[in-house]
Formats: structure tokens, sequence, C-alpha cells
């Protein structure tokens, strides 16, 4: 549908009024200024919906001030971050790794014999002291030890694992996430 030429007219004999509303309410010419344009380019989109003849002032200043209205709600959601401090703290490595690394673990803890399992968890998992947890199985601290010691060799052979770097996010993983990989 064309514009009539007399909404064009009023439209833009309405600018500087709107500019100076914007201004008032932004505090910023800049940000005035691209609020009247938004202001316009609604309008511009809208004017079938506008009935000549009613006040376009009063129409266009109503668009102008539920634009303000809806950026600054806009920008009370959003979070300034332009050196991505904020994101790289939300960047975190797949789940789906470490649930099938748990799942692995938990297979191979199945594997130990059971004493050994007894001691890796009372010492590993449940954070028992040597003496406490050979008060716990009844027996003396250096069982103990020589328990935990076995079950963590025979655990690093079912795993495969030969040391640190076999635990923890892979290489790719480390390089996109940058110093978030620890």
């Amino acid at each position: 549908m064309a514009v009539s030429a007399e909404f064009k007219t009023e439209l833009l004999a309405t600018i500087p009024s709107l500019r100076a509303f914007a201004v008032s309410l932004s505090q910023n010419a800049d940000k005035a200024d691209d609020l009247v344009q938004e202001t316009l380019v609604k309008a511009w989109d809208k004017h079938a919906s506008f009935q000549m003849g009613t006040n376009l002032k009063a129409w266009l200043f109503t668009i102008l001030r539920n634009e303000f209205y809806s950026q600054m709600r806009k920008r009370g959601r959003e979070v300034q971050d332009s050196e991505g401090i904020m994101t790289e703290r939300l960047a975190v490595h797949p789940s789906q790794d470490g649930k099938l690394d748990l799942a692995d673990f938990r297979e191979a803890l199945e594997m130990l014999p059971e004493d050994q399992r007894e001691a890796i968890i009372l010492i590993g998992a449940s954070g028992f002291s040597y003496e406490e947890a050979a008060a716990i199985c009844e027996c003396a601290v250096g069982t103990i030890k020589s328990r935990v010691s076995r079950a963590r060799a025979r655990l690093q052979d079912i795993l495969q694992v030969s040391g640190e770097a076999d635990y923890g996010p892979d290489a790719i993983s480390t390089q996109v996430l940058g110093s978030n990989a620890a």
C-alpha cells in the first residue's frame, strides 16, 4: 500500500519534536537519534494502521516512548561483556565425556577384589585416613595401604591410565575453552 503525501509531510514535520523527546528520555544525542530512526521505521512500516485526520504526532510519540521502554527493559537483561570475561566463566567441558569416564571407572571398580575395592572406597571416596580405614576393616594399617596401592595399580591397568595427562579434558577441548580447562 502506498504512503500518502500527507502522511509523509506530517511525518517529516514531526522529526524535530521526536528528536527533542528522545533526547529528554535517553539523555544521549546518539541514542536519541537511533530511537527516532527506529520510531520512523516502525511508523513507516505500520502506516496503514494510522487513520489520517487523527493526531499523527501523538501516535509517533507513543511509538517512540514504547520503543524507549522496550530498549530499557532489554538493556536491563543484558550483561556488558566486551572483554569476554563473563563468557569465559560460562564455558564448560561437555558433560558426556565425564559421564562416560565415570561409567568406565565404576565398571573397573567392580572388577577389583572386594577387599581392594573396600579399601580404595574408604580412602579415596569416603575420605577416611589409613588408620580409620584399618579400624573399620579390622586389619593393620599396612594391610590397608597395600590394598589401596594394589587397587590403584589395578585400576590404572584396567582403565589404561598411565599418568595425569590421561585425566580430564582432551587437548582440543582444553584449547577451545582456554584457561578454564583446569
